[in-house]
């Protein structure tokens, strides 16, 4: 079997610990200690978590989303493929090295996705973005952690929480689409969002995108 061999870590800011960029062969994985946030060859969901949301601004002209978390960039790949020519997509990515990865050793895996016109990348915060935005975007995709229960950064949680969806619904559209993925279901969020004033619907998606691999949640909240 070929083995892994480590390419760089990052540190996560906080008390988030540290990632791990590991290549065997052509196959690419993040690793936070012992878990695996992210592997090349398992996008299933993060593209459903894109399709989904993208489905429901479809027919709005020159649409702008906001996508929390470059990740291995499935979820901005899908989104490109889904979106017309005037749409503007802005990735916010807390870690600088992830974007580096991305334009790096993993280029190969982005394909031209970050070139794209349509695309901006932002070095942080997403919640910094859906703080400062009213009514700016049509749809905002959170690719954030590991879901709603933070594994890598408890500074996520305020994206989950009440306040944290009182400002994303804030800074969509009317009938925007708040899309989050996450690696299980969570009843607690499910009615956070019902709180807030969302409408919310909650789908199971595979990891390989067929009836294989792990299954994993994504809501579709709308405003």
């Amino acid at each position: 079997m070929i083995p892994w061999v480590l390419l760089d870590t990052a540190k996560i800011p906080g008390d988030g610990g540290e990632l791990r960029l590991k290549k065997r062969g052509a196959e690419f994985s993040i690793m936070l200690g012992s878990n695996e946030l992210m592997n090349s060859r398992l996008s299933g969901s993060e593209e459903a978590l894109a399709r989904l949301a993208c489905l429901r601004i479809q027919d709005r002209r020159k649409p702008q989303i906001l996508i929390g978390g470059l990740g291995m960039g499935f979820t901005l790949r899908a989104a490109l493929v889904e979106l017309g020519p005037d749409a503007q997509v802005t990735v916010a990515e807390l870690l600088p090295a992830v974007v580096a990865w991305a334009q790096g050793p993993m280029a190969e895996v982005f394909g031209d996705s970050l070139t794209d016109p349509r695309v901006s990348i932002v070095e942080g915060d997403v919640g910094r973005l859906i703080r400062s935005g009213r009514s700016a975007y049509d749809a905002i995709l959170l690719d954030v952690d590991n879901g709603p229960e933070g594994l890598t950064r408890k500074a996520n949680d305020s994206l989950y929480d009440l306040p944290g969806l009182s400002f994303a619904r804030t800074a969509l559209t009317p009938g925007g689409v708040l899309a989050v993925w996450s690696s299980a279901p969570d009843r607690a969020f499910t009615q956070r969002l019902r709180t807030v004033g969302f409408g919310v619907n909650e789908v199971g998606a595979r990891a390989h995108g067929t009836h294989r691999g792990a299954r994993h949640t994504i809501w579709i909240a709308i405003k």
